[in-house]
Formats: structure tokens, sequence, C-alpha cells
């Protein structure tokens, strides 16, 4: 297994730190994360968990396609999507701090090909970029859009 993880302090309130990442996920997820080329929600109505999105990402170089699900949401604290068609966990965890949020994203890749083995250091070093860039893109992006919000 590799993992990565990473986290920042976001300053606003965590209801709304929550609601931009886990229930406006099909919207915002393509924001913070501009690997992804498309994202399609196979299920209507809320985020929740068993809500599934297909991706296509491009990473890299490298296109993948896969189908992950949200298979635990505790809000305001934590929402976790497993991939379905891939072996791969991402969590998203939410700490109140009053007026900010401890916002901690973490990855976890089960398996890695066995082609991909002798590189394991540089995917876990590229992971772990990918963990940083992740958590410094939503703290951007949620900040400008609630500064916009006054």
């Amino acid at each position: 297994m590799i993992s990565a993880k990473a986290d920042a302090l976001i300053f606003h309130e965590v209801e709304a730190v929550f609601r931009f990442v886990a229930l406006e996920f099909p919207k915002n997820y393509p924001r913070w994360s501009p690997e992804v080329s498309m994202l399609e929600p196979l299920h209507s109505g809320p985020v929740q968990p068993g809500f599934q999105v297909r991706q296509v990402r491009v990473d890299h170089g490298q296109k993948t396609d896969s189908i992950f699900e949200v298979s635990e949401m505790v809000a305001p604290q934590r929402v976790v999507f497993r991939g379905v068609t891939a072996p791969y966990v991402t969590t998203y965890e939410f700490q109140d701090l009053k007026a900010s949020t401890r916002l901690t994203f973490s990855f976890e890749l089960s398996q890695v090909e066995a082609r991909l083995r002798p590189f394991e250091k540089l995917i876990r070093i590229a992971l772990q970029d990918g963990a940083k860039r992740t958590v410094q893109k939503l703290k951007m992006l949620i900040e400008r859009e609630m500064l916009d919000d006054y």
C-alpha cells in the first residue's frame, strides 16, 4: 500500500468547507483537481453513501477511467470515497476550529501493478505532491469564494 496525506488551515467555518468539498462534490471536484477531464455522476440526488461517480483523469499524460463511490459520510467531519473499479481510497477530514477548519486529505493506493513496482518510490513522491496540491487548491478556492460572498 502507498499512502499520502496533507492538511491545510482554511479560514472558514466547518459547515461551509464540508458543503464545498462533500455535498457539492460533483460541481467542485474538477475545479480543485484539474487532472479530471470528465466527471459523470451515476446517480441523481444528494451526495451520500452509495453515490457513484465516473471520472476520466489525465495524470502526467496517462489517461485513466474509473468509478468511485461515497463509502462513508459523517457531516461535517468526514467523507470517504472508495474506488469501485480501482484500488484506492480518498478521505477528507474536517476539524472544527470555530472560525476556521483544519482540512486533512489522505489518499491510499492499496495495490500497485506489478509492472510499476520498481517505481514505487516515485509513485509515493508523486502522490504526496498531489495531496499537498489538493489541499492548497481547496484552500485557495474556498477562501476566495467565501470572501466573494461578503
